[in-house]
């Protein structure tokens, strides 16, 4: 959870349960300064979120991508991307393993759904999200949807 003191003028109270991400923090910093914010960073403003408006440009999806290995935590590369219901992780590098948790049913994310034929719809569409986003961010580690195809 994120905590905010907020200006003056920013009452709001509360949890708010929206998809944020810390590439966040610098357009909502600009923002309330009263700075522009540059066209190449990447996050989206907290402010209407923080102002109590609903918006349009809030995310549907999340995008993160785990590079540091072998490091502190010890957890191989990979990269996926969150719904508000499910998850899709890809490890890749020096193995190719793919693992779907549903959120809802599995917090915890203890069962993997990847391969499981009632899933495969919501498989390829969050594989497309996946795309998406890495197209959207730069990313250049991506997967190949011909060959990841099962």
């Amino acid at each position: 959870p994120l905590i905010m003191r907020l200006p003056e003028g920013l009452d709001r109270r509360g949890d708010i349960d929206a998809m944020v991400q810390n590439i966040d923090y610098a357009p909502t910093f600009l923002e309330l300064a009263g700075v522009e914010v540059p066209s190449d960073i990447q996050g989206l403003s907290l402010l209407p979120l923080l102002k109590g408006e609903q918006t349009d440009t809030l995310r549907k999806s999340l995008y993160y991508h785990f590079y540091e290995y072998p490091a502190e935590h010890m957890v191989k590369r990979h990269y996926g991307v969150r719904t508000d219901r499910y998850k899709l992780i890809h490890f890749y590098n020096d193995i190719d393993h793919w693992e779907l948790y549903d959120l809802q049913a599995d917090p915890t994310e203890m069962r993997n759904l990847y391969g499981l034929k009632e899933y495969a719809s919501v498989t390829d569409s969050l594989k497309t999200e996946l795309l998406r986003l890495q197209e959207q961010y730069g990313d250049p580690v991506r997967f190949s949807p011909d060959r990841d195809k099962e």
